[in-house]
């Protein structure tokens, strides 16, 4: 390494405070390896989280660009040098990764790595990922590899701290589901308790009024009054429960960060591609942003369960004093005439509702094989 013990040391101290200040997979995933390859000085650095079914739930790369990425194609499958990786859980320092007997080749978009060094990330006997870097920023001794001894022990130090990191992280975002699903079902309870009780007297008291409507006019209107005011509670118990029901991340969080989350949690748990992109967005009135998530999970829902679609892509900007939310998937598509003659389809009444209670508009572009991009506008507040 070009570094000196000290200047190294500091590195090192700086990448492990830099993995601490992640909770959510994903960031720290991508905090691992920026820190790797900035730390050993390489060109390429990459992450890959195993699945079991011989691919990968997420690879995470530093050095390659979105355009150089979305080129390369599909998420690799275990194998060659990454399979050898996880599945003999050993570290691998090569001179010419292409001339290993167990390269098997590159998709044609692919960047040409050379030297190599990888090991896997483990918790105790778990391997969690595997962490490899390529072509080391430095002259390359005669035959031999770039990356020295050093990088290797300095490597295995991060990956250490790196498999600390990710436990912590996973444990956190389960906690945080487990709180989600323990919150809903309290709500659930309450809800059915409280508005169960005031239907079944809604219902009774519509019943005696029916029964005392001839008879007895004057007690009939009694009753019939008795059943407005019922109604008016059970209301109020339904728009009690459906304001505790807005989404404690979105109060604690904003919207940014809680799509954020909500996007990467659906990336690991579909095969499709989910993203999240936000330009120039300044905070909206509490309604607003609600409106803005429930249409981007409803369309996000649609894309990845009905579309088929190979990537989702949600983004956020500033328009105005407003804000835009785009929603784009390259899915089969529909035509949306047909959908509006139809009637309701896909949450697309539900979502222009919802676009429309907070001064806003909802705009739906596709075609049959086309894909499909859902965009709602609302304005400043």
């Amino acid at each position: 390494m070009s570094q000196g013990p000290r200047s190294g040391l500091a590195a090192v101290s700086s990448a492990l405070l830099a993995m601490s200040r992640h909770l959510e997979v994903r960031d720290v995933l991508k905090t691992i390896v920026a820190s790797a390859r900035e730390l050993l000085d390489a060109q390429y650095a990459a992450l890959g989280v195993p699945d079991d079914h011989g691919g990968f739930a997420q690879f995470v790369v530093d050095g390659v660009s979105e355009e150089q990425w979305r080129a390369i194609g599909p998420l690799p499958r275990q194998h060659g040098i990454l399979a050898a990786m996880l599945r003999e859980a050993k570290t691998e320092r090569l001179a010419d990764v292409r001339k290993d007997p167990r390269f098997e080749g590159w998709p044609s978009a692919h960047p040409d790595l050379v030297d190599f060094l990888g090991l896997p990330i483990k918790d105790g006997e778990e391997v969690l990922g595997a962490l490899f870097l390529a072509n080391k920023n430095c002259p390359r001794p005669e035959g031999g590899c770039g990356f020295t001894e050093e990088d290797q022990e300095l490597l295995s130090i991060l990956a250490q701290h790196a498999a600390i990191a990710l436990t912590n992280a996973r444990l956190y975002e389960r906690s945080r589901e487990l709180t989600i699903a323990e919150e809903r079902s309290r709500l659930a309870h309450e809800l059915h308790d409280a508005v169960s009780q005031k239907l079944f007297s809604l219902r009774l008291t519509a019943q005696a009024a029916a029964a005392l409507v001839d008879r007895d006019p004057a007690r009939a209107k009694g009753e019939l009054h008795q059943v407005a005011c019922l109604a008016a509670e059970a209301a109020d118990e339904l728009r009690a429960a459906v304001v505790e029901l807005r989404p404690a991340a979105l109060d604690e969080d904003g919207l940014l960060a809680t799509l954020r989350t909500q996007t990467q949690v659906l990336d690991r748990a579909h095969t499709a591609r989910v993203t999240f992109t936000s330009n120039g967005f300044r905070a909206l009135p509490a309604a607003q942003e609600e409106a803005l998530l429930r249409v981007a999970q409803e369309a996000l829902h649609n894309a990845l369960r009905h579309s088929g679609a190979d990537r989702v892509d949600v983004s956020v900007e500033r328009r105005g004093g407003g804000a835009v939310l785009r929603v784009t998937d390259d899915g089969t598509g529909f035509d949306p005439s047909a959908v509006r003659r139809a009637g309701r389809h896909l949450g697309l009444v539900s979502m222009r509702d919802r676009a429309g209670g907070v001064g806003g508009s909802l705009s739906v572009e596709s075609a049959p094989g086309k894909g499909t991009t859902i965009e709602m506008e609302v304005p400043g507040g």
